[in-house]
């Protein structure tokens, strides 16, 4: 490769490393709001302290499944978005942000049904909010996995609304004058209903602690109204809410954004350090590493197949490069959510699928810089954005920052046995992914490489050596933290099945390679099975409601998985299909 294709391909790289950064810059204001400003603020959600932005992505992502949606010709933020439905319902109500698929329900709220995505508003759904509840309230005792589809599509619409109706009424009733004239009307006999109505509603704590008082001892303007009306006096963050309320009502931006700022006066003075910690939390959500780093596999992946069949001396290099970038950039983000959460790298699915395609990527990495014969970032590519994908539709489910189960709670066996076990996943999955690429080329190259051929299979064996030696250690150290945890080194768990099978998987493979039972074929034929054994093991048993490692129900991840396991079955019977089987037999003259 001449030093002109070097620069190129290196190029790329580093454009793609600049959008990235492009992503993260901060957005301008709205009509002359500081609506960014806003969305930094610090509030208590779930247990940990987070920014306003947070709990407007993450709200939006549940009821709407996007960030952002478009209305009368624009696009609506998520910041935005919020600031309207808790200081302007009346405009907030009429946005078209609920997903309704499900014919049924449609048909309940008295809808016709659409060609596209079905999408309705607050206002639409008003008139029926009673006949959803009373739907909601009898399917929800029974259990996920028994629902029919109307039952589980009228609960996921019952918990939207009531997330939104809780957003609706967490600084101010909607429907009352504001939270101003609340102030002003502590002592109306009518009050302390109105508190307690805010004190149940809220969906966070937006008012910092006061000194002397606990450091988590957050309060929602309902309790701080409470307390003023008991004469403890008023909360120094309660007068510049209000503030921030009318001058947004009024549509006054200077006033608002002079609120603003003394809003965050008042943070930083009750809670140092909360608005710094909030202020690169909004940073790492608007830079969006994990989408941005999918993007950018997805081209790498795309010049690849390029370069089969258009200049390799150049493509085949720069699709490394942007490997290497959408790698940067995936590391970043991995990084980032460690600092923001002060926890290791995996905590739950959304980041188990994060790290799983950060390992393979960086094992692509490795792979392809030892045969450089573009495999390696092929199945790196497809894997890296494969499960960024798959992370992107866990991160619906709301905050994938959430505090810890109890049982997790441990810092120390979340670094080893969880992050150990993860990386065993990874190359799992990597090396079966190097069988499917095996898999198909035996059927669309027309002639006969063996030495690709033998790359190729070397490449899978020494990956499943590296996944079985963490797959044991990881499934060692999961039976010393369970006999911490529960009093047992093994239980028979259906999660500690499913990492014993993925360690005797691995090493049948070996077994069966050393003794000659298989061959190349017959090697990666089982290494795609080992795919789904990895899958029932990560997933299974995580989401559909079994044993003490099983955290929640998904009827579409039941569906996402049997179609997963379906597809590895078709590429085993296709790489362990003979290439004759597809080649055109020549036509003989009579």
């Amino acid at each position: 490769m001449t030093f002109v294709q070097k620069y190129l391909s290196w190029a790329a790289g580093a454009l793609a490393l600049l959008i990235a950064l492009i992503f993260a810059l901060p957005g301008g204001k709205v009509r002359g709001f500081d609506v960014a400003g806003f969305g930094n603020i610090p509030i208590l959600e779930g247990g940990r302290v987070k920014p306003l932005d947070s709990v407007a992505r993450n709200s939006l992502l549940v009821i709407h499944s996007r960030q952002g949606f478009r209305y009368e010709g624009r696009t609506i933020g998520p910041d935005e978005w919020i600031l309207d439905v808790m200081f302007r319902p009346q405009v907030a109500d009429q946005q078209p942000i609920f997903v309704i698929d499900d014919p049924d329900v449609i048909g309940l709220i008295g809808a016709q049904q659409k060609q596209n995505r079905n999408y309705f508003s607050f206002a639409d759904l008003s008139s029926h909010l009673e006949e959803i509840q009373k739907q909601a309230q009898t399917a929800q005792p029974i259990a996920p996995q028994k629902r029919t589809r109307f039952q589980s599509a009228i609960v996921n619409l019952f918990d939207r609304v009531y997330l939104y109706y809780k957003l609706r009424n967490t600084l101010q009733l909607a429907g009352s004058p504001g939270l101003g004239w609340e102030l002003q009307s502590i002592s109306d006999p009518e009050a302390s209903a109105r508190h307690q109505d805010l004190m149940q509603l809220s969906q966070f704590r937006i008012l910092p602690p006061l000194p002397g008082g606990s450091p988590d001892a957050w309060k929602n303007v309902g309790e701080s109204l409470r307390a003023m009306a008991a004469g403890q006096g008023v909360h120094p963050a309660l007068v510049p809410l209000a503030r921030l309320n009318a001058a947004y009502v009024a549509n006054d931006a200077a006033s608002f954004n002079q609120a603003l700022a003394d809003m965050n006066g008042v943070v930083s003075t009750l809670k140092p350090g909360a608005l710094s910690h909030a202020t690169n939390e909004v940073v790492f959500n608007r830079a969006q590493p994990f989408f941005v780093g999918l993007s950018i596999y997805f081209v790498a992946f795309i010049v690849l197949c390029i370069s089969w069949i258009w200049k390799p001396e150049l493509l085949r290099p720069t699709a490394y490069s942007l490997l290497f970038a959408g790698a940067i950039v995936h590391t970043l983000g991995l990084a980032a959510r460690i600092i923001l959460q002060g926890r290791p790298p995996v905590t739950n699915l959304y980041s188990s699928a994060i790290f799983v395609g950060w390992g393979a990527v960086i094992l692509g990495l490795i792979v392809e810089r030892m045969y450089r014969k573009g495999f390696g970032t092929a199945v790196a590519a497809v894997a890296g954005f494969a499960s960024l994908i798959v992370a992107q539709n866990l991160g619906t489910e709301g905050d994938t920052m959430e505090m810890m189960r109890a049982v997790l709670d441990s810092n120390f066996w979340l670094a080893t046995h969880v992050v150990t076990i993860t990386i065993g996943y990874s190359g799992t999955f990597l090396a079966g992914a190097i069988a499917i690429a095996y898999a198909i080329r035996k059927h669309i190259v027309s002639k006969v490489d063996v030495e690709t051929d033998k790359a190729l299979v070397d490449m899978a064996y020494g990956i499943i050596c590296f996944a079985l030696f963490f797959s044991f250690v990881g499934t060692v150290l999961g039976g010393i933290w369970a006999d911490q945890s529960w009093g047992r080194f093994w239980g028979w768990d259906p999660k500690e099945n499913g990492a014993l099978l993925i360690v005797l998987w691995n090493a049948i493979i070996l077994h069966a390679r050393w003794a000659g039972y298989v061959r190349e074929r017959g090697t990666m034929v089982m290494a795609i099975f080992g795919n789904i054994i990895t899958a029932c093991s990560w997933f299974g048993v995580n989401m559909l409601g079994v044993g003490l490692h099983s955290y929640g129900f998904m009827d579409q991840a039941f569906y996402a998985l049997m179609g997963f396991g379906l597809s590895q079955l078709v590429f085993m019977a296709i790489c362990y299909a003979p290439p004759r089987f597809w080649e055109q037999k020549p036509h003989h003259k009579a």
